[in-house]
């Protein structure tokens, strides 16, 4: 059983394993869930609980040696191959029954990410990558992703702190912006995977999770961020540096987009600095 667990590639395993916590997640949909409080928006359900422990069940099968990352349950083990997880992006959708929500998965290594699953558990849609291309498997069948920005719509992020300002808010309602682009706010990581597939023209988000203002390391972005990058999205922080330099990220389908983005996000950026 060892030799047979252990044979699975790493994308395999990644699969697998975010698999089985949308398998919970899905299963729990729309039923009375337990919340426990972070802040009066922020919460975990007994969702979150269930399906990070599934994922963790699956992982130390096929690989006990390796560190293990989760949004519930923390950091263990000291392996330079990391499995980051957050069994669920987009609770609060998730509890009001908004189907909008992801299962993320992905394996870190010193070489960077070997292998990447964002899972929607609804539609049972598995977005991944295998570190050099991606696809999406639904159905049991996997199609290649490929980014276009022909929808022209752009999914914001507007949660965020209120000092500093988060920029998403007045993205939405820049007049400018809303003559190139249709905004739309998803509050889920599930968004970029969209871009990725070419639903959508780009994400944008101000998080800042680190002290510089990079995503790197986070259990909620490194998946989908690896999954966008393999299809070939142009992926930045907010001032078109490389990733995790500086602060947030835009995620385009394209390089035009990317730069049109740059343009009527730089204003906002100046003015929410320091």
């Amino acid at each position: 059983m060892k030799h047979q667990a252990t044979a699975l590639t790493d994308e395999a395993v990644a699969i697998a394993a975010a698999t089985a916590g949308a398998a919970v997640v899905r299963e729990m949909y729309g039923t009375d869930l337990s919340h426990f409080d972070k802040s009066p928006t922020d919460f975990a359900t007994e969702a979150d609980i269930a399906s990070e422990k599934a994922i963790r069940a699956t992982i130390a099968t096929y690989r006990p040696e390796d560190a293990f990352e989760g949004e519930e349950t923390g950091r263990s083990g000291d392996s330079e191959r990391r499995w980051l997880v957050d069994p669920l992006c987009g609770t609060l959708n998730y509890a009001a029954q908004t189907p909008l929500a992801a299962v993320n998965v992905a394996l870190v290594t010193p070489d960077g990410v070997r292998a990447a699953v964002s899972a929607d558990p609804i539609s049972e849609e598995i977005f991944w990558t295998d570190g050099t291309d991606a696809w999406v498997r639904k159905g049991g069948g996997d199609t290649a992703l490929t980014p276009t920005p022909r929808t022209m719509l752009v999914d914001i992020q507007c949660d965020g702190p209120l000092d500093p300002p988060f920029l998403g808010g007045q993205l939405v309602a820049d007049p400018e912006l809303r003559k190139r682009f249709g905004p739309r706010v998803m509050s889920s990581t599930l968004a970029l995977t969209w871009v990725a597939a070419g639903r959508r023209a780009a994400y944008v988000t101000d998080d800042r999770l680190t002290e510089g203002g990079g995503l790197e390391g986070s259990v909620h972005f490194t998946g989908p961020i690896a999954i966008c990058q393999a299809a070939g999205c142009i992926v930045t922080d907010l001032e078109g540096n490389r990733l995790h330099e500086g602060r947030g990220m835009i995620a385009a389908a394209d390089a035009a987009t990317h730069r049109q983005l740059l343009d009527l996000v730089r204003p906002h950026v100046n003015a929410t600095s320091g």
